[in-house]
């Protein structure tokens, strides 16, 4: 049963749908906490002490952080699997391609592939340059993100990854909540307005607070 449902367009757009939200709940708790830079080093470096000790002691240290870490993988991988297998479904379906792109697709559904692709190599960068320190631009100091972000944003290619990342972000919430939307049976005619209202301001908000801190950075106001 289960299988049948991976294998039918129906099932895919359905993982991509819960795989989608699961990731959008994420960024919005991740923007919020990313806000905390404004208030000082002191509280943003307070913050992602406390995202390790979450669940003590019940939980032993870093394991609730590791859950979350865990639960968004599969969610990518499910939502970038079943993103591709979609796609290559729907080439081979239609081999012939439409006159009227634009007819057909708005620019964020034309850009949703690209905008994917955008966001992947950007999880890899970002988790290399502020988890791991690999790709640091200074000198990486465990255990202290405050002082890590402020050099990675103090670079020039560092804030353009960033930006560009994150509105490609904006555009595939955008075009994702809705989808999803459709997809799981929330869409009706009298909603669809509401839907889209929303999807629109999610993307608007996420793009503008995610870019606040690079933006914060380049500024002087966080320092």
């Amino acid at each position: 049963m289960a299988r049948a449902m991976w294998d039918s367009s129906v099932g895919k757009k359905t993982v991509m749908a819960v795989s989608g939200l699961i990731m959008l709940l994420y960024l919005i708790v991740h923007m919020i906490g990313n806000l905390k830079i404004y208030f000082g080093a002191a509280e943003f470096n307070h913050y992602a002490h406390w995202l390790r000790t979450v669940g003590e002691p019940f939980m032993h240290y870093e394991w609730t952080l590791w859950l979350v870490r865990i639960v968004l993988v599969v969610a990518v991988v499910a939502h970038a699997t079943s993103a591709y297998q979609l796609s290559r479904r729907d080439i081979k379906a239609r081999p012939v391609k439409y006159v009227h792109k634009k007819a057909r697709s708005s620019y964020a559904t034309r850009t949703m592939r690209w905008g994917g692709i955008i966001l992947g190599l950007f999880i890899v960068w970002h988790i290399l340059d502020l988890t791991t320190g690999t790709v640091h631009s200074g000198g990486f100091q465990e255990g202290h993100p405050y002082q890590n972000v402020v050099d990675t944003f103090s670079t020039w290619y560092g804030n353009v990854i960033y930006i560009v990342a994150m509105l490609a972000l904006g555009l595939h919430i955008r075009h994702g909540f809705w989808s999803a939307a459709q997809t799981l049976g929330a869409g009706s005619r009298t909603r669809d307005r509401v839907l889209k209202t929303v999807a629109n301001v999610l993307a608007l908000l996420l793009t503008a607070g995610f870019i606040a801190v690079p933006v914060g950075v380049m500024t002087g106001v966080v320092s």
